[in-house]
């Protein structure tokens, strides 16, 4: 999983993708006009905001396999046999805004058991 960090220098906050390093100059700007907006649109303040976008992009970070997993482990919690998680999983991955490839049970089935 990708993991972001925010910090603030003076009245500003930046925040950089911590993966590889690699936080632009553009993907700063894409973010503080994403902090900008927020603060327009929303009651929150810039350090909020940042630790809003921080969860959600840390949401979307997640990869395929760390998303199944994560959800197999919930929906086994609520008592869900694998038969019944499989298909689940299976619709909402096809709900995701960048579509992974179509996977079958057993490549599903594979990945939590990876």
């Amino acid at each position: 999983m990708r993991h972001f960090s925010a910090y603030s220098t003076r009245n500003r906050v930046e925040f950089l993708p911590m993966a590889d390093n690699s936080g632009t100059m553009a993907s700063i700007e894409l973010f503080d006009e994403l902090l900008d907006r927020l603060q327009r649109t929303t009651d929150l303040g810039r350090g909020q905001a940042a630790k809003v976008v921080a969860e959600v992009l840390g949401a979307f970070g997640e990869t395929t396999e760390e998303f199944i997993r994560r959800r197999h482990r919930e929906l086994h919690g609520d008592g869900l046999r694998n038969e019944q998680i499989y298909p689940r999983i299976a619709i909402e991955l096809s709900t995701w805004r960048v579509r992974p490839p179509v996977l079958s049970q057993r490549q599903i089935r594979r990945a939590v058991y990876r």
